[in-house]
Protein backbone atom coordinates (compact mmCIF):
# COMPACT_ATOMS: atom_id res chain seq x y z
CA UNK A 1 0.00 0.00 0.00
CA UNK A 2 2.82 2.34 1.02
CA UNK A 3 4.88 1.02 -2.56
CA UNK A 4 1.93 1.66 -4.47
CA UNK A 5 1.40 5.20 -3.44
CA UNK A 6 4.77 6.00 -3.37
CA UNK A 7 4.75 6.00 -7.52
CA UNK A 8 1.15 7.14 -7.56
CA UNK A 9 2.38 10.77 -5.68
CA UNK A 10 6.12 10.44 -7.35
CA UNK A 11 4.23 9.99 -10.86
CA UNK A 12 1.50 13.13 -9.94
CA UNK A 13 4.70 15.04 -8.49
CA UNK A 14 7.70 14.21 -11.34
CA UNK A 15 5.36 15.21 -14.23
CA UNK A 16 6.04 18.91 -15.01
CA UNK A 17 3.39 18.87 -17.94
CA UNK A 18 0.28 17.09 -16.51
CA UNK A 19 -2.89 19.67 -17.53
CA UNK A 20 -4.70 18.64 -14.46
CA UNK A 21 -2.29 18.82 -11.69
CA UNK A 22 -3.12 21.23 -8.92
CA UNK A 23 -0.21 22.78 -8.85
CA UNK A 24 -0.08 23.69 -12.34
CA UNK A 25 -3.88 24.90 -11.98
CA UNK A 26 -2.98 26.64 -9.25
CA UNK A 27 -0.33 28.77 -10.84
CA UNK A 28 -2.28 29.61 -13.48
CA UNK A 29 -4.87 30.36 -11.82
CA UNK A 30 -3.02 32.50 -9.56
CA UNK A 31 -1.02 34.31 -12.86
CA UNK A 32 -4.55 35.13 -14.29
CA UNK A 33 -5.60 36.90 -11.63
CA UNK A 34 -2.74 38.95 -10.88
CA UNK A 35 -2.89 39.72 -14.42
CA UNK A 36 -6.28 40.98 -13.65
CA UNK A 37 -5.49 42.39 -10.80
CA UNK A 38 -2.39 44.80 -12.38
CA UNK A 39 -4.73 45.98 -15.21
CA UNK A 40 -7.57 46.60 -12.98
CA UNK A 41 -5.46 48.61 -10.38
CA UNK A 42 -4.34 50.80 -13.24
CA UNK A 43 -7.67 51.76 -14.21
CA UNK A 44 -8.80 52.12 -10.92
CA UNK A 45 -5.37 55.00 -9.98
CA UNK A 46 -6.07 56.36 -13.23
CA UNK A 47 -9.33 56.73 -12.06
CA UNK A 48 -8.56 58.58 -8.92
CA UNK A 49 -5.89 60.15 -10.23
CA UNK A 50 -9.07 61.79 -12.61
CA UNK A 51 -11.54 62.11 -9.69
CA UNK A 52 -8.66 64.33 -7.50
CA UNK A 53 -8.18 66.83 -10.54
CA UNK A 54 -11.66 67.33 -10.42
CA UNK A 55 -12.01 67.45 -7.16
CA UNK A 56 -9.16 69.85 -7.28
CA UNK A 57 -10.67 72.35 -9.93
CA UNK A 58 -13.72 71.74 -8.31
CA UNK A 59 -11.66 73.23 -4.66
CA UNK A 60 -10.03 75.93 -6.37
CA UNK A 61 -13.53 77.10 -7.96
CA UNK A 62 -15.67 77.69 -4.71
CA UNK A 63 -12.39 79.01 -2.96
CA UNK A 64 -12.67 81.43 -5.71
CA UNK A 65 -16.02 81.81 -4.99
CA UNK A 66 -15.73 82.21 -1.20
CA UNK A 67 -12.87 84.41 -1.41
CA UNK A 68 -15.21 86.61 -3.43
CA UNK A 69 -18.13 86.50 -1.26
CA UNK A 70 -15.73 87.25 1.90
CA UNK A 71 -13.82 89.75 0.06
CA UNK A 72 -17.16 91.64 -0.21
CA UNK A 73 -18.06 90.71 2.53
CA UNK A 74 -15.46 92.16 4.42
CA UNK A 75 -15.48 95.20 2.33
CA UNK A 76 -18.98 96.03 4.01
CA UNK A 77 -18.43 95.33 7.27
CA UNK A 78 -14.81 97.68 7.25
CA UNK A 79 -17.29 100.29 5.53
CA UNK A 80 -19.91 100.17 7.54
CA UNK A 81 -17.33 100.08 10.53
CA UNK A 82 -15.41 103.25 9.42
CA UNK A 83 -18.76 105.07 8.34
CA UNK A 84 -20.17 104.43 12.29
CA UNK A 85 -16.49 105.32 13.86
CA UNK A 86 -16.56 108.36 12.05
CA UNK A 87 -20.61 109.78 13.00
CA UNK A 88 -19.13 108.85 16.89
CA UNK A 89 -18.48 112.03 18.81
CA UNK A 90 -14.51 113.37 19.71
CA UNK A 91 -13.00 112.15 22.56
CA UNK A 92 -12.55 115.71 23.22
CA UNK A 93 -16.35 116.43 23.57
CA UNK A 94 -16.69 113.73 25.33
CA UNK A 95 -14.72 113.93 27.98
CA UNK A 96 -16.91 115.97 30.24
CA UNK A 97 -21.08 116.08 30.61
CA UNK A 98 -22.49 118.68 28.67
CA UNK A 99 -25.66 120.28 29.11
CA UNK A 100 -28.53 119.96 26.76
CA UNK A 101 -28.18 123.79 25.18
CA UNK A 102 -24.06 123.03 24.76
CA UNK A 103 -25.28 119.71 22.70
CA UNK A 104 -27.90 122.18 20.66
CA UNK A 105 -25.20 125.09 19.94
CA UNK A 106 -22.16 122.36 19.16
CA UNK A 107 -24.65 120.41 16.78
CA UNK A 108 -25.13 124.27 15.03
CA UNK A 109 -21.34 125.05 15.14
CA UNK A 110 -20.26 121.69 13.51
CA UNK A 111 -21.07 120.88 10.04
CA UNK A 112 -23.36 117.61 9.58
CA UNK A 113 -21.39 114.13 9.01
CA UNK A 114 -23.63 113.05 7.17
CA UNK A 115 -23.93 115.71 4.32
CA UNK A 116 -20.25 116.04 3.54
CA UNK A 117 -17.19 114.10 2.56
CA UNK A 118 -16.03 111.45 5.03
CA UNK A 119 -12.01 111.56 5.88
CA UNK A 120 -10.92 108.36 7.08
CA UNK A 121 -7.51 106.50 6.87
CA UNK A 122 -7.08 104.26 3.99
CA UNK A 123 -4.05 104.02 1.81
CA UNK A 124 -4.05 104.31 -1.88
CA UNK A 125 -5.34 101.52 -3.85
CA UNK A 126 -1.98 101.48 -6.19
CA UNK A 127 0.35 101.24 -3.15
CA UNK A 128 -1.48 98.33 -2.10
CA UNK A 129 -2.09 96.42 -5.16
CA UNK A 130 1.88 97.18 -5.85
CA UNK A 131 2.07 94.66 -2.75
CA UNK A 132 1.32 91.71 -5.61
CA UNK A 133 3.53 90.23 -7.24
CA UNK A 134 1.73 90.18 -10.61
CA UNK A 135 0.68 93.68 -10.46
CA UNK A 136 3.85 94.94 -9.42
CA UNK A 137 5.74 92.89 -12.56
CA UNK A 138 3.13 95.53 -15.09
CA UNK A 139 5.02 97.97 -13.08
CA UNK A 140 7.90 96.39 -14.14
CA UNK A 141 7.30 96.59 -17.73
CA UNK A 142 7.04 100.01 -18.15
CA UNK A 143 10.07 100.44 -16.82
CA UNK A 144 11.20 97.84 -19.63
CA UNK A 145 9.46 100.35 -22.34
CA UNK A 146 11.43 103.49 -20.65
CA UNK A 147 14.72 102.13 -21.27
CA UNK A 148 14.13 100.55 -24.38
CA UNK A 149 12.59 104.18 -25.94
CA UNK A 150 15.89 105.79 -24.11
CA UNK A 151 18.21 103.00 -26.05
CA UNK A 152 16.57 103.59 -29.48
CA UNK A 153 16.77 107.39 -28.59
CA UNK A 154 20.45 107.30 -27.56
CA UNK A 155 21.18 104.76 -30.88
CA UNK A 156 19.41 106.91 -33.30
CA UNK A 157 21.07 110.31 -32.30
CA UNK A 158 24.48 107.91 -32.30
CA UNK A 159 23.56 107.50 -35.89
CA UNK A 160 22.56 110.49 -36.87
CA UNK A 161 25.25 112.59 -35.15
CA UNK A 162 28.21 110.92 -34.55
CA UNK A 163 28.11 111.34 -31.00
CA UNK A 164 25.10 110.68 -27.74
CA UNK A 165 22.96 113.72 -27.70
CA UNK A 166 21.71 114.14 -24.19
CA UNK A 167 20.97 118.31 -24.19
CA UNK A 168 16.94 117.17 -23.33
CA UNK A 169 16.33 120.54 -25.38
CA UNK A 170 12.31 119.49 -25.73
CA UNK A 171 12.19 119.84 -21.73
CA UNK A 172 14.06 123.03 -21.66
CA UNK A 173 12.07 124.54 -23.90
CA UNK A 174 8.76 123.23 -21.95
CA UNK A 175 9.56 124.71 -18.70
CA UNK A 176 11.38 127.76 -19.83
CA UNK A 177 11.09 130.84 -17.31
CA UNK A 178 10.98 128.86 -14.31
CA UNK A 179 12.19 131.98 -11.92
CA UNK A 180 8.95 133.94 -13.59
CA UNK A 181 6.61 130.57 -12.81
CA UNK A 182 7.87 130.96 -9.39
CA UNK A 183 7.08 134.73 -8.52
CA UNK A 184 3.75 134.12 -10.39
CA UNK A 185 3.19 130.77 -7.96
CA UNK A 186 4.23 132.89 -4.98
CA UNK A 187 1.95 136.03 -5.47
CA UNK A 188 -0.87 133.73 -6.09
CA UNK A 189 -0.40 131.67 -3.22
CA UNK A 190 -0.05 134.85 -0.84
CA UNK A 191 -2.87 136.31 -2.02
CA UNK A 192 -5.27 133.24 -1.53
CA UNK A 193 -3.67 132.94 1.95
CA UNK A 194 -4.58 136.76 2.80
CA UNK A 195 -7.31 138.00 0.89
CA UNK A 196 -10.28 134.57 1.59
CA UNK A 197 -9.13 134.04 4.84
CA UNK A 198 -8.96 137.90 5.67
CA UNK A 199 -12.85 138.90 4.57
CA UNK A 200 -13.72 136.07 6.09
CA UNK A 201 -12.49 136.55 9.65
CA UNK A 202 -13.18 140.08 9.35
CA UNK A 203 -16.54 139.27 7.96
CA UNK A 204 -17.71 136.98 10.91
CA UNK A 205 -15.74 138.77 13.61
CA UNK A 206 -18.16 142.02 13.70
CA UNK A 207 -20.98 140.26 11.98
CA UNK A 208 -22.97 139.68 15.19
CA UNK A 209 -21.69 143.57 16.17
CA UNK A 210 -22.91 144.96 13.05
CA UNK A 211 -26.29 146.55 12.63
CA UNK A 212 -26.20 146.37 9.31
CA UNK A 213 -25.51 142.93 8.44
CA UNK A 214 -27.13 142.65 5.28
CA UNK A 215 -24.47 145.03 3.92
CA UNK A 216 -21.87 143.78 5.27
CA UNK A 217 -22.53 140.48 4.26
CA UNK A 218 -23.26 141.85 0.40
CA UNK A 219 -19.98 143.86 0.33
CA UNK A 220 -17.88 141.15 1.97
CA UNK A 221 -19.05 138.72 -0.85
CA UNK A 222 -18.99 141.33 -3.77
CA UNK A 223 -14.99 142.09 -2.48
CA UNK A 224 -14.33 138.18 -2.61
CA UNK A 225 -16.32 137.42 -6.08
CA UNK A 226 -13.78 140.67 -7.27
CA UNK A 227 -10.74 138.89 -6.05
CA UNK A 228 -11.91 135.55 -7.66
CA UNK A 229 -12.60 137.23 -10.98
CA UNK A 230 -9.81 139.71 -11.06
CA UNK A 231 -6.93 139.07 -8.23
CA UNK A 232 -7.01 135.26 -8.50
CA UNK A 233 -8.68 134.69 -12.19
CA UNK A 234 -7.47 137.51 -14.76
CA UNK A 235 -3.85 138.71 -13.43
CA UNK A 236 -2.08 135.44 -14.08
CA UNK A 237 -3.99 134.73 -17.21
CA UNK A 238 -2.64 138.33 -17.99
CA UNK A 239 1.22 137.52 -17.01
CA UNK A 240 1.19 134.01 -18.62
CA UNK A 241 -0.12 135.24 -22.30
CA UNK A 242 1.82 138.58 -22.13
CA UNK A 243 5.09 137.05 -20.70
CA UNK A 244 4.69 134.10 -23.58
CA UNK A 245 5.55 131.16 -21.15
CA UNK A 246 6.52 127.69 -22.33
CA UNK A 247 3.78 124.67 -22.18
CA UNK A 248 4.70 123.20 -19.44
CA UNK A 249 4.97 126.44 -17.48
CA UNK A 250 1.74 127.42 -18.47
CA UNK A 251 0.37 124.47 -16.84
CA UNK A 252 1.83 124.69 -13.65
CA UNK A 253 0.44 128.43 -13.70
CA UNK A 254 -3.15 127.90 -14.62
CA UNK A 255 -3.22 124.66 -12.82
CA UNK A 256 -2.17 126.02 -9.38
CA UNK A 257 -5.05 129.41 -10.54
CA UNK A 258 -7.71 126.95 -10.69
CA UNK A 259 -6.83 124.81 -7.60
CA UNK A 260 -6.51 127.66 -5.65
CA UNK A 261 -9.76 129.35 -6.84
CA UNK A 262 -11.61 125.89 -5.68
CA UNK A 263 -9.99 125.52 -2.26
CA UNK A 264 -10.73 129.12 -1.77
CA UNK A 265 -14.21 128.72 -2.60
CA UNK A 266 -14.00 125.15 -0.47
CA UNK A 267 -13.11 127.15 2.34
CA UNK A 268 -15.59 130.06 2.06
CA UNK A 269 -18.67 127.65 1.38
CA UNK A 270 -18.00 125.46 4.11
CA UNK A 271 -17.23 128.08 6.75
CA UNK A 272 -20.05 130.90 6.50
CA UNK A 273 -22.99 128.08 6.67
CA UNK A 274 -20.99 127.39 10.46
CA UNK A 275 -21.09 131.62 11.30
CA UNK A 276 -24.81 131.83 10.12
CA UNK A 277 -26.00 128.64 12.17
CA UNK A 278 -23.79 129.79 15.04
CA UNK A 279 -25.35 133.08 14.64
CA UNK A 280 -29.20 131.49 15.90
CA UNK A 281 -27.43 131.46 19.11
CA UNK A 282 -26.88 135.22 20.66
CA UNK A 283 -26.16 134.44 24.10
CA UNK A 284 -22.51 133.16 23.96
CA UNK A 285 -20.57 135.23 21.15
CA UNK A 286 -17.15 134.26 22.35
CA UNK A 287 -17.51 130.59 22.47
CA UNK A 288 -19.40 130.88 18.87
CA UNK A 289 -16.66 133.32 17.51
CA UNK A 290 -13.56 130.94 18.93
CA UNK A 291 -15.36 128.06 17.77
CA UNK A 292 -16.71 129.15 14.41
CA UNK A 293 -13.69 130.69 13.32
CA UNK A 294 -11.02 128.63 11.81
CA UNK A 295 -7.14 129.35 13.20
CA UNK A 296 -4.88 130.70 10.31
CA UNK A 297 -2.81 127.64 10.78
CA UNK A 298 -5.45 125.47 9.54
CA UNK A 299 -6.65 127.26 6.59
CA UNK A 300 -2.71 127.14 5.89
CA UNK A 301 -2.64 123.39 6.28
CA UNK A 302 -5.64 122.99 4.04
CA UNK A 303 -3.77 125.23 1.14
CA UNK A 304 -1.61 122.41 0.93
CA UNK A 305 -3.28 119.32 1.80
CA UNK A 306 -4.15 117.17 -1.39
CA UNK A 307 -7.90 117.39 -0.81
CA UNK A 308 -10.49 120.70 -2.18
CA UNK A 309 -12.62 120.09 0.36
CA UNK A 310 -12.16 121.94 4.00
CA UNK A 311 -12.11 120.54 7.35
CA UNK A 312 -10.43 121.78 9.98
CA UNK A 313 -9.11 118.43 10.83
CA UNK A 314 -8.37 115.77 9.30
CA UNK A 315 -7.10 111.76 9.49
CA UNK A 316 -2.73 112.04 10.41
CA UNK A 317 -0.65 109.30 10.68
CA UNK A 318 2.05 109.16 13.14
CA UNK A 319 5.05 109.49 11.57
CA UNK A 320 6.22 110.73 8.07
CA UNK A 321 8.07 108.00 5.94
CA UNK A 322 11.07 110.19 3.85
CA UNK A 323 12.14 107.31 1.81
CA UNK A 324 8.35 106.91 0.20
CA UNK A 325 8.45 111.04 -0.17
CA UNK A 326 11.85 110.66 -2.11
CA UNK A 327 10.14 107.57 -3.77
CA UNK A 328 7.45 109.41 -5.15
CA UNK A 329 9.06 112.35 -6.47
CA UNK A 330 11.83 110.03 -8.52
CA UNK A 331 8.86 108.52 -10.19
CA UNK A 332 7.28 111.90 -10.89
CA UNK A 333 10.77 112.70 -12.43
CA UNK A 334 10.76 109.78 -13.88
CA UNK A 335 7.58 109.94 -15.85
CA UNK A 336 8.73 113.36 -16.64
CA UNK A 337 11.78 111.79 -18.71
CA UNK A 338 9.05 108.91 -20.11
CA UNK A 339 6.77 111.64 -21.58
CA UNK A 340 9.71 113.56 -23.14
CA UNK A 341 10.80 110.20 -24.93
CA UNK A 342 6.95 109.34 -26.36
CA UNK A 343 7.00 112.90 -27.87
CA UNK A 344 10.60 112.65 -29.20
CA UNK A 345 10.20 109.00 -30.72
CA UNK A 346 6.34 108.86 -31.27
CA UNK A 347 4.99 112.31 -31.69
CA UNK A 348 7.48 114.83 -33.23
CA UNK A 349 8.31 113.08 -35.98
CA UNK A 350 4.74 111.87 -37.00
CA UNK A 351 2.83 115.25 -36.92
CA UNK A 352 6.38 117.62 -38.15
CA UNK A 353 5.36 116.40 -42.06
CA UNK A 354 1.30 115.29 -41.31
CA UNK A 355 0.90 118.94 -40.68
CA UNK A 356 1.97 120.29 -43.84
CA UNK A 357 0.22 118.01 -45.43
CA UNK A 358 -3.41 118.32 -47.76
CA UNK A 359 -6.51 117.39 -45.40
CA UNK A 360 -6.99 113.90 -46.69
CA UNK A 361 -9.90 111.37 -44.66
CA UNK A 362 -7.49 108.44 -44.68
CA UNK A 363 -4.43 110.69 -43.90
CA UNK A 364 -6.84 111.49 -40.54
CA UNK A 365 -7.99 108.37 -39.96
CA UNK A 366 -4.24 107.13 -39.72
CA UNK A 367 -3.21 109.94 -37.60
CA UNK A 368 -6.10 109.30 -35.15
CA UNK A 369 -4.72 105.47 -34.83
CA UNK A 370 -1.20 105.87 -34.99
CA UNK A 371 -2.02 108.74 -32.04
CA UNK A 372 -3.38 106.00 -29.58
CA UNK A 373 -0.87 104.36 -28.06
CA UNK A 374 1.24 107.67 -27.46
CA UNK A 375 -1.85 108.98 -26.34
CA UNK A 376 -2.52 106.40 -23.79
CA UNK A 377 0.81 106.13 -22.53
CA UNK A 378 0.24 110.13 -22.09
CA UNK A 379 -2.88 109.20 -19.84
CA UNK A 380 -1.56 106.66 -17.74
CA UNK A 381 1.80 108.78 -16.92
CA UNK A 382 -0.63 111.71 -16.24
CA UNK A 383 -2.14 109.42 -14.03
CA UNK A 384 0.39 107.48 -12.22
CA UNK A 385 2.84 110.95 -11.95
CA UNK A 386 -0.14 113.25 -10.37
CA UNK A 387 -2.83 111.62 -8.62
CA UNK A 388 -0.75 108.72 -7.17
CA UNK A 389 2.86 110.06 -6.80
CA UNK A 390 2.83 113.59 -6.24
CA UNK A 391 -0.55 113.64 -4.52
CA UNK A 392 1.08 111.08 -2.16
CA UNK A 393 4.22 112.52 -1.53
CA UNK A 394 2.94 115.72 -0.14
CA UNK A 395 0.27 113.65 1.59
CA UNK A 396 3.48 111.99 3.43
CA UNK A 397 5.04 115.09 4.21
CA UNK A 398 1.61 116.76 5.45
CA UNK A 399 0.87 113.11 7.67
CA UNK A 400 -2.78 113.32 5.72
CA UNK A 401 -3.87 109.48 6.19
CA UNK A 402 -7.16 109.73 3.73
CA UNK A 403 -5.41 108.73 0.56
CA UNK A 404 -8.06 108.10 -1.45
CA UNK A 405 -7.35 110.04 -4.67
CA UNK A 406 -8.70 107.53 -7.04
CA UNK A 407 -10.85 104.42 -7.26
CA UNK A 408 -10.36 101.50 -9.36
CA UNK A 409 -11.33 103.23 -12.61
CA UNK A 410 -9.66 100.94 -14.88
CA UNK A 411 -12.43 98.20 -13.89
CA UNK A 412 -15.27 100.54 -15.12
CA UNK A 413 -17.81 99.15 -16.91
CA UNK A 414 -19.71 102.28 -17.46
CA UNK A 415 -18.52 106.39 -17.96
CA UNK A 416 -20.44 107.36 -15.11
CA UNK A 417 -18.11 105.34 -12.67
CA UNK A 418 -15.23 106.19 -15.05
CA UNK A 419 -15.91 110.17 -14.20
CA UNK A 420 -16.44 109.00 -10.53
CA UNK A 421 -13.13 107.26 -10.16
CA UNK A 422 -10.87 108.72 -12.09
CA UNK A 423 -10.25 111.67 -10.28
CA UNK A 424 -12.14 111.61 -6.50
CA UNK A 425 -10.59 114.82 -5.47
CA UNK A 426 -11.75 116.68 -8.25
CA UNK A 427 -14.79 114.74 -8.42
CA UNK A 428 -15.97 115.61 -4.71
CA UNK A 429 -15.46 119.04 -5.29
CA UNK A 430 -17.86 118.70 -8.19
CA UNK A 431 -20.47 116.83 -6.29
CA UNK A 432 -20.40 118.55 -2.93
CA UNK A 433 -20.39 122.18 -4.16
CA UNK A 434 -22.20 122.10 -8.14
CA UNK A 435 -24.29 119.54 -8.27
CA UNK A 436 -25.52 118.70 -4.33
CA UNK A 437 -25.71 122.64 -4.21
CA UNK A 438 -27.86 122.80 -7.05
CA UNK A 439 -30.39 120.18 -5.76
CA UNK A 440 -30.55 121.91 -2.94
CA UNK A 441 -31.49 125.14 -4.17
CA UNK A 442 -34.26 123.63 -6.60
CA UNK A 443 -35.16 120.78 -3.98
CA UNK A 444 -33.68 117.98 -5.48
CA UNK A 445 -36.22 119.00 -8.43
CA UNK A 446 -33.97 119.32 -11.02
CA UNK A 447 -31.24 116.08 -11.22
CA UNK A 448 -30.33 115.55 -14.98
CA UNK A 449 -30.15 119.97 -15.05
CA UNK A 450 -27.75 119.49 -12.07
CA UNK A 451 -25.93 116.63 -14.05
CA UNK A 452 -25.66 119.43 -17.14
CA UNK A 453 -24.22 122.06 -15.21
CA UNK A 454 -21.30 119.65 -13.53
CA UNK A 455 -20.66 118.46 -16.97
CA UNK A 456 -20.26 121.68 -18.32
CA UNK A 457 -18.62 123.47 -15.52
CA UNK A 458 -15.88 120.24 -15.92
CA UNK A 459 -15.49 121.04 -20.11
CA UNK A 460 -15.48 124.70 -19.76
CA UNK A 461 -12.35 124.46 -17.07
CA UNK A 462 -10.93 121.40 -19.30
CA UNK A 463 -10.86 123.41 -22.14
CA UNK A 464 -10.28 126.70 -20.79
CA UNK A 465 -7.04 125.20 -19.46
CA UNK A 466 -5.89 124.02 -22.47
CA UNK A 467 -6.75 127.10 -24.76
CA UNK A 468 -4.05 129.10 -22.53
CA UNK A 469 -1.72 126.48 -22.35
CA UNK A 470 -1.41 125.40 -26.01
CA UNK A 471 -2.15 129.03 -26.98
CA UNK A 472 -4.75 128.73 -29.27
CA UNK A 473 -8.59 127.80 -29.51
CA UNK A 474 -9.32 124.40 -30.46
CA UNK A 475 -12.73 123.32 -28.56
CA UNK A 476 -12.17 119.73 -29.40
CA UNK A 477 -12.01 118.29 -25.92
CA UNK A 478 -15.04 120.41 -24.87
CA UNK A 479 -16.70 118.65 -27.74
CA UNK A 480 -15.91 115.27 -26.99
CA UNK A 481 -16.82 116.05 -23.36
CA UNK A 482 -20.31 117.48 -23.51
CA UNK A 483 -21.32 115.43 -26.66
CA UNK A 484 -19.60 111.63 -26.81
CA UNK A 485 -19.28 111.96 -22.34
CA UNK A 486 -22.61 113.27 -21.74
CA UNK A 487 -24.18 110.57 -24.66
CA UNK A 488 -21.67 107.59 -22.87
CA UNK A 489 -22.84 108.98 -19.45
CA UNK A 490 -26.30 107.59 -20.18
CA UNK A 491 -25.96 104.78 -22.26
CA UNK A 492 -23.29 103.16 -20.48
CA UNK A 493 -24.73 103.68 -17.76
CA UNK A 494 -23.85 101.94 -13.60
CA UNK A 495 -26.66 99.41 -14.81
CA UNK A 496 -24.05 97.72 -17.09
CA UNK A 497 -22.19 94.80 -16.22
CA UNK A 498 -19.59 92.54 -17.43
CA UNK A 499 -16.75 92.04 -19.33
CA UNK A 500 -18.09 93.47 -22.84
CA UNK A 501 -19.05 97.00 -21.20
CA UNK A 502 -15.62 97.21 -19.79
CA UNK A 503 -14.05 96.74 -22.73
CA UNK A 504 -15.67 99.36 -24.58
CA UNK A 505 -15.07 101.76 -22.14
CA UNK A 506 -11.71 101.06 -22.64
CA UNK A 507 -11.84 100.82 -26.48
CA UNK A 508 -14.08 104.39 -26.43
CA UNK A 509 -11.39 106.16 -23.74
CA UNK A 510 -8.36 104.65 -26.43
CA UNK A 511 -9.87 106.30 -29.61
CA UNK A 512 -10.29 109.40 -27.66
CA UNK A 513 -6.49 109.75 -26.64
CA UNK A 514 -5.80 108.95 -30.31
CA UNK A 515 -8.46 111.72 -31.41
CA UNK A 516 -6.96 114.77 -28.90
CA UNK A 517 -3.31 114.02 -29.37
CA UNK A 518 -3.83 113.80 -33.29
CA UNK A 519 -5.76 117.41 -33.74
CA UNK A 520 -4.12 119.30 -31.20
CA UNK A 521 -0.88 118.29 -32.23
CA UNK A 522 -1.56 119.50 -36.11
CA UNK A 523 -2.97 122.57 -34.86
CA UNK A 524 -0.24 122.89 -32.80
CA UNK A 525 2.21 122.57 -35.73
CA UNK A 526 -0.09 124.72 -38.03
CA UNK A 527 0.27 127.40 -35.51
CA UNK A 528 3.89 127.82 -36.04
CA UNK A 529 4.02 126.84 -39.79
CA UNK A 530 1.48 129.67 -40.40
CA UNK A 531 1.11 131.87 -38.52
CA UNK A 532 -1.52 135.42 -39.29
CA UNK A 533 0.46 138.68 -39.09
CA UNK A 534 -2.76 140.68 -37.77
CA UNK A 535 -5.37 138.17 -36.84
CA UNK A 536 -9.33 138.97 -35.86
CA UNK A 537 -11.22 137.60 -33.65
CA UNK A 538 -12.45 135.08 -36.05
CA UNK A 539 -9.04 133.88 -37.58
CA UNK A 540 -8.37 133.05 -33.47
CA UNK A 541 -11.40 130.91 -33.12
CA UNK A 542 -10.95 129.33 -36.61
CA UNK A 543 -8.35 126.36 -36.51
CA UNK A 544 -5.11 127.19 -38.50
CA UNK A 545 -5.01 123.11 -39.28
CA UNK A 546 -7.89 123.51 -41.88
CA UNK A 547 -6.47 126.38 -43.83
CA UNK A 548 -2.56 125.90 -43.25
CA UNK A 549 -1.66 123.44 -46.23
CA UNK A 550 -3.38 126.74 -48.33
CA UNK A 551 -0.20 128.96 -47.45
CA UNK A 552 2.16 126.73 -47.60
CA UNK A 553 1.65 124.93 -51.04
CA UNK A 554 2.11 128.42 -53.08
CA UNK A 555 5.43 128.52 -51.30
CA UNK A 556 6.46 125.37 -52.32
CA UNK A 557 5.52 126.11 -55.94
CA UNK A 558 7.85 129.02 -55.53
CA UNK A 559 10.86 126.81 -54.88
Amino acid sequence: MASEERPAVRNRSGDPKTPDTPERDGKWVEGSADRRSTSNGKMEVEHLISKKQQLKMKAEHLKLDLMKQFDSQVNEFMDCLIEESTSLESPLLLSSPMSDKERSKMRHLRPSQDQGKQFVIRRSLLDELFEVNHIRTIYHMFIALLILFILSTLVVDFIDEGRLVLDFDLLVYAFGQLPLVVSIWLCMFLSVLVVPYGLFHIWASHRQASHRRTLRSLLAGFLYLLYQGIGLGFLPTYLVLKNGLPPASRFIIILEQVRLMMKAHSFIRENVPRVLAAARDKNSKETNTSLVIPQVTQYLYFLFAPTLIYRDRYPRNPYIRWGYVATKFMQVLGCLFYAYYVFVRLCIPQFRSISLQLFDLRAMVLCIFNSILPGVLVLFLAFFAFLHCWLNAFAEMLRFADRMFYKDWWNSTSFANYYRTWNVVVHDWLYYYVYRDILWMSEKRFRAAAMLVVFTVSAVVHEYVLAICFGFFYPVLFCLFMCFGMMFNFILHDQRKGPIWNVIMWTSLFLGQGVLLCLYSQEWYAQRYCPLQEPSFLDLLKPRSWTCHQQTLPAEHID
